[in-house]
């Protein structure tokens, strides 16, 4: 069903250009307008804002994105079989979709983009994760845009969004919670997609800060975070030997008990400890 503008439906669309979606890209489409529009709306108010799209595909979100007064979208995707289709976009809203071919990861999105900037996208899922830790780790904050509204793996979407002592907390926690608001906004099922995936997915939510929650130099929170869970079944002192030769004084210092697990510590603890670790 087409509700949004006067372009074809999608699955007319994806028949004329033969878009059939690609594993190997990470690729599902969803085809019901209606609900592109909705997610595009969880992005917040778009007018007056240039929006990053990555992974179009045949142009469903992109439609949305647009019909819900996107100053200008920036569609990065890497599959040269969908810009015809995107071409069709742009020709409806002159001036308001450019269209590059090339892989997200290579690109510096910020040489076509002028602020403010939301990022809104249904990510392939094989470089999902690895672009939102690039999102969320920049080398300056604030960051180049002001909100990311992404769809991952309903998995994914709760290990961003855990709370401690949850089965998903985890680094994606304190990285997504310590710079950001971050909720899920939408679940959608496999049936939503073409062809359908083995798994439900989410729709996340995350609001940029001006600043870091709580002070902590983002390399020494990272380091810890990552050496205390993946191993998080062992106490603290026992995972973090590496990361300090006095690790269970600072901990102590930092209000921790050493006996303590990475799951069981807050953002706040994290930090904490980051700081008594970069003492000298």
């Amino acid at each position: 069903m087409s509700a949004i503008d006067d372009l074809p439906p999608l699955r007319t669309v994806i028949a004329e250009h033969q878009l059939s979606a690609r594993k190997s890209l990470g690729q599902n489409f969803l085809l019901d307008l209606n609900l592109t529009a909705k997610i595009a709306r969880q992005a917040g108010d778009l007018t007056g804002c240039d929006v990053l799209e990555v992974g179009p595909g045949p142009g469903g979100l992109t439609r949305g994105l647009l019909a819900e007064g996107a100053r200008r979208v920036l569609a990065v995707e890497k599959d040269a079989r969908c810009l015809p289709a995107l071409a069709e976009i742009a020709a409806k809203y002159p001036d308001r979709l450019d269209v590059i071919n090339a892989d997200a990861l290579d690109l510096n999105p910020l040489a076509h983009l002028t602020p403010p900037i939301r990022i809104v996208s249904n990510l392939p899922y094989n470089v999902g994760t690895e672009l939102l830790t690039r999102w969320l780790d920049p080398p300056e904050w604030p960051p180049f845009w002001s909100s990311l509204t992404l769809m991952f793996q309903k998995e994914v979407a709760q290990r961003i969004t855990a709370a401690p002592g949850s089965k998903a907390y985890g680094r994606f926690a304190i990285l997504s919670q310590w710079r950001t608001d971050a909720r899920i906004v939408m679940e959608l099922p496999p049936e939503a997609f073409t062809p359908p995936p083995k798994i439900h997915s989410a729709v996340v939510h995350l609001q940029a800060l001006d600043a870091p929650r709580f002070p902590a130099c983002s390399k020494t929170l990272f380091r810890i975070t990552a050496a205390g869970f993946n191993q998080r079944r062992k106490m603290l002192r026992a995972s973090l030997k590496g990361t300090a030769p006095d690790i269970e004084d600072r901990l102590l210092a930092a209000g921790i008990k050493p006996t303590q697990r990475a799951e069981e510590l807050s953002l706040e603890q994290f930090c904490a400890l980051a700081r008594e670790i970069d003492k000298t």
